[in-house]
């Protein structure tokens, strides 16, 4: 038997598992256990939130010949078994999009006036109805309004706006809701058991998130994952590799170097999304989440504890909110905003990333009162920087700023570079697990078989040494890159020094200067921490 997608094999058969329209399935569920049943529905709302799928759940609950207490189908009778394998003349469907002409629903006109067969209601479920035609819609009309007993309409559409009135006020509507991510998040992990998969919470969760309060979305793209990543362990790394999602580190850097006004590190992180295959309209869609969930902590901290990052990447989201105001990210928000619907056509979508991005640092490029506020707000964050002479206030004498060392030319001293050296021992361990990707999957594995950290004689270096040939050769490769990293988390630079432990380091150098207990905790505690001359 073909394989068949998860959204079609899950698909609901009874009102109770339909999820996140509440609203609407109880109140068909009392018209028909009440027997109040409408002529003509109208099902309006975004794709993949349930509109065809109750409709065909109403269709078998009104011909169903024991229907449940909540007015559901049973599934198990001729008529319900009859509609399910679509060998029943009483549920006809009918597509819109390729059939919405006069001559279509003429033929639907002229068929409404044989009873059903079996059963006791002919339904005619017209999906993407606003596709209908002028005519098509006016020879309706009449048919629509005084329909015989027998015989329901369910038209479903995307697109209210472009249904008559006349039509509209013929129906009984309901509106379906996007889906929330939790309701979605639920339902995959209810799916992921049931089909034998396992799948951690934060890599549903980012699947749920980005099917955009689409079920069907969602569903699908958890297909794709699992397809992808066939009988391993779904994790969020995995999803956001599939998914052509970037991770909030990322994020992060983008929007530090827009505030700073940085054009080149900008060109070099779309770069490194471009390298990692990303999709650029799922990234710039990130970013504006991103930005989002700051804007929400800025006004409603308490919120905090609902956005989908983890622990460390939301300590780092509080710190970068402080950085700007709120006018200055809803600035942000509103022109990314408008990039979305201009790269769906654009030939280069990156050039159009990167000239937005630039709009972004440069406020001066645009004259509305949002770009007003983001300049000032630049001027005061570059004020308290010290980079600009604030002006002096009556009264008060007017310092001259102090001349200032740049960093990279001021002589640090031997104990801050001891301690420097120190820290990034310290963070060395959680430096190489925050690389992502295949490339750099062997440093940790390399890492994990077996090392030796120490220092130079005079405590300015970090060394690293390696028992096996393929470790040394593997990280001194991707020295430069794990020293950024670790200057990085330390805030300070640090050499760093990759060697082959062909003749083992005199104990009295190990770790010196260092806390045994300390380095225990973060190397490893199958490691032995030498201190002393044995």
């Amino acid at each position: 038997m073909s394989y068949m997608a998860l959204y079609r094999k899950f698909r609901p058969k009874t009102f109770a598992e339909v999820k996140g329209q509440d609203h609407i399935v109880t109140t068909l569920s009392n018209e028909i256990s009440a027997g109040r049943i409408g002529h003509a529905y109208l099902f309006t709302g975004t794709r993949g939130t349930g509109k065809t799928t109750v409709a065909k759940i109403f269709a078998r609950a009104v011909n169903c010949e024991n229907p449940a207490p909540d007015g559901s189908p049973c599934g198990e009778c001729d008529t319900c078994r009859a509609i399910e394998s679509k060998a029943s003349m009483n549920v006809i469907e009918i597509d819109a999009a390729s059939n919405n002409g006069v001559e279509n629903i003429r033929s639907i006109i002229e068929d409404v006036e044989y009873p059903p067969a079996a059963g006791r209601y002919k339904v005619y479920i017209i999906d993407e109805v606003h596709m209908l035609s002028a005519g098509a819609f006016n020879a309706f009309l009449k048919t629509l309004e005084e329909p015989p007993s027998y015989v329901i309409f369910i038209l479903a559409t995307t697109e209210l706006q472009k249904i008559p009135v006349t039509i509209r006020s013929r129906c009984q509507r309901y509106d379906f809701h996007r889906i929330s991510v939790e309701t979605i998040q639920k339902r995959l992990r209810e799916l992921v058991d049931r089909e034998g998969v396992e799948a951690t919470d934060d890599a549903l969760m980012y699947v749920a998130k980005a099917g955009d309060g689409s079920m069907r979305d969602a569903l699908s793209l958890l297909d794709q994952c699992i397809n992808f990543y066939l009988g391993e362990k779904l994790d969020y790394d995995k999803v956001l590799s599939v998914l052509g999602a970037v991770d909030a580190e990322v994020l992060s850097d983008l929007f530090n170097a827009i505030l700073d006004q940085d054009v080149n590190r900008i060109s070099e992180l779309i770069e490194y999304v471009m390298t990692e295959g990303r999709d650029l309209n799922t990234f710039v869609s990130d970013l504006i989440w991103y930005l989002r969930d700051m804007l929400l902590y800025q006004n409603a901290p308490e919120l905090i504890d609902r956005f989908d990052l983890t622990s460390e990447n939301r300590r780092i989201l509080q710190e970068n909110a402080a950085k700007a105001g709120s006018a200055v990210l809803m600035r942000y928000i509103r022109i990314l905003s408008g990039l979305t619907e201009r790269m769906r056509n654009a030939a280069d979508k990156r050039v159009l990333l990167e000239i937005t991005l630039i709009r972004l640092c440069r406020p001066e490029m645009d004259k509305d009162n949002d770009a007003l506020v983001s300049r000032m707000e630049n001027i005061e964050r570059m004020i308290q920087n010290g980079t600009v002479l604030r002006a002096s206030q009556p009264g008060e004498d007017r310092k001259e700023p102090e001349e200032t060392i740049p960093e990279e030319d001021r002589v640090r001293m031997p104990e801050e570079i001891a301690d420097d050296v120190k820290r990034a021992a310290a963070v060395i361990d959680d430096v190489i697990g925050t690389f992502t990707g295949k490339s750099f999957g062997f440093l940790k594995a390399w890492w994990d078989r077996g090392h030796q950290v120490t220092t130079e004689g005079d405590g300015s270096a970090l060394v690293i040494y390696f028992d096996e040939i393929g470790a040394y050769e593997t990280f001194l490769d991707e020295k430069e890159k794990l020293e950024k990293a670790i200057e990085k988390r330390i805030k300070a630079p640090v050499k760093l020094i990759i060697k082959l432990n062909d003749k083992k380091a005199p104990a009295s150098q190990q770790y010196q200067g260092f806390d045994p207990k300390e380095l225990q905790q973060v190397l490893g505690t199958d490691m032995e921490i030498t201190t002393e001359e044995e």
